[in-house]
């Protein structure tokens, strides 16, 4: 799926974010920026600095809506260079008000425009997001972004999913 061409917004403060989340900010990777992209919906886009500890993280999505409603991101997207798998390039959690979700496209979309302007990933690289494994739902999100002078543009998401249910909607 091609989505819209990133809009890059708030940046947001290490401090703030791990005060929110209820995490120490040696927690997150300061290395990266914590920023808000859109490829229609707003995600914040928050970089953890070890894998065990974005695994371990005890989050509940009500902790953190004080913060997002001064924002202007809707939900955050946990992500960590260090990886289950050797060949991902980020290993993703998405908690939100509903519990986790095992593939979120949407925020994937987001992340590749982050990852991209970032330094996280190459220019047209295929680059790849596992996510949901700590919900024993493992995903496998691929995706490519093409950054122009300092415009990321081409955001292509993809990936295999497990047909679950099925359903019919009669107006």
């Amino acid at each position: 799926m091609r989505q819209r061409d990133p809009q890059f917004g708030q940046m947001h403060s290490h401090a703030d974010v791990a005060r929110a989340i209820g995490v120490a900010i040696t927690d997150l990777d300061d290395s990266l920026p914590i920023q808000t992209v859109s490829t229609g919906m707003g995600f914040c886009i928050v970089p953890f600095r070890s894998l065990k500890t974005l695994q371990n993280i005890k989050f509940s999505f009500a902790q953190a809506t004080d913060y997002l409603a001064k924002t202007d991101a809707k939900f955050l997207y946990f992500v960590c260079r260090e990886t289950v798998d050797p060949k991902a390039t980020l290993h993703a959690r998405m908690i939100f008000y509903n519990g986790e979700d095992p593939a979120t496209g949407s925020a994937a979309g987001c992340c590749a425009g982050w990852a991209v302007a970032h330094g996280v990933a190459g220019s047209d690289a295929l680059s790849l997001i596992e996510q949901g494994l700590e919900i024993k739902r493992a995903s496998r999100i691929f995706f490519r972004a093409t950054k122009s002078g300092n415009t990321v543009v081409n955001v292509r998401v993809g990936g295999n999913v497990v047909h679950v249910m099925s359903g019919e909607a009669i107006l």
